[in-house]
C-alpha cells in the first residue's frame, strides 16, 4: 500500500478515479498492485510511504480487539471498509504542515534501512501522520462475515485464559485448585522436548 503526501507544487494524477488535480493539503491513498501516474503542472514534490498490508490489518485488528476474534475478522472488516483502491485524502495545508517536520524524520530513518533499535521512533512517526490523515479516509459501506469456527471463546486475545493444552497437565491444575497437594517426580527428558512442559495459547 502507499501514501504519498503532496509537499509543494500540484499535478495532474491518473488513477482508477480517472485524472484529478492534486495539491498541497492532499493525500492520495493507493492499495496493492493500484496503477498510479502523474505530469506535475510546473514542479512538485512528495513523499511516499509505503506500507505491508499485513502490517496494517493488524493495526486494525488491535484498533477494534473487541469486536474481532482474530486476524481473519480484521482482513474481513478491512476488505469491507477500505475496499476503494485509490482515493485522494483532502486534509488541508494547515494539517499538511503538521506532518513535515513527521515526514522528514521517517525519510531520515529509513536511509540507512530499518534499524531494530529505531522501530519505535519510526513507527510513532509513522502513527503520528496516519492519525492526522484517518479520519479523512472515506470508507465504503460493508458488512463484517461472521467469525471463522474456533475452539476458544471468542474475545480479544488479552481478555482469554490461558490453560494447558496437555490433558495430564490440565488435570493436574485442577486438583491444585482444589486444595489437594500433588507431588510430581520430573518426567524424564525426550530429545530436545520436556514432556512436562505447558503449551501456552497463543493469538
Amino acid at each position: 500500500m502507499k501514501l504519498i503526501v503532496v509537499r509543494s507544487g500540484s499535478a495532474l494524477l491518473f488513477s482508477e478515479f480517472g485524472a484529478r488535480h492534486v495539491k498541497v493539503g492532499d493525500v492520495i491513498l493507493l492499495a496493492a498492485q493500484t496503477l498510479c501516474g502523474a505530469e506535475p503542472e510546473g514542479s512538485a514534490s512528495t513523499t511516499t510511504i509505503y506500507l505491508d498490508r499485513d502490517y496494517v490489518i493488524d493495526q486494525v485488528f488491535w484498533q477494534y480487539a473487541a469486536q474481532f476474534c482474530d486476524r481473519h475478522n480484521a482482513r474481513d472488516f478491512f476488505d469491507a471498509h477500505y475496499s476503494a483502491p485509490a482515493q485522494i485524502v483532502r486534509i488541508g495545508e494547515d494539517r499538511a504542515e503538521m506532518l513535515m517536520p513527521w515526514l522528514d524524520e521517517l525519510a531520515a530513518l529509513s536511509l540507512d534501512g530499518p534499524r531494530p533499535e529505531r522501530f519505535l521512533r519510526a513507527q510513532a512517526m509513522l502513527f503520528s501522520v496516519i492519525d492526522v490523515i484517518v479520519p479523512f479516509v472515506t470508507t465504503t459501506a460493508g458488512t463484517t462475515k461472521a467469525g471463522r469456527g474456533s475452539a476458544v471463546v471468542p474475545s480479544a486475545p488479552r481478555h482469554r485464559q490461558f490453560r494447558p493444552l496437555r490433558i495430564d497437565a490440565r488435570h493436574g491444575v485442577q486438583r491444585r485448585s482444589t486444595g489437594v497437594r500433588v507431588c510430581e517426580m520430573p518426567a524424564p527428558r525426550q530429545g530436545n522436548r520436556w514432556p512436562g512442559l505447558l503449551s501456552v495459547g497463543a493469538a
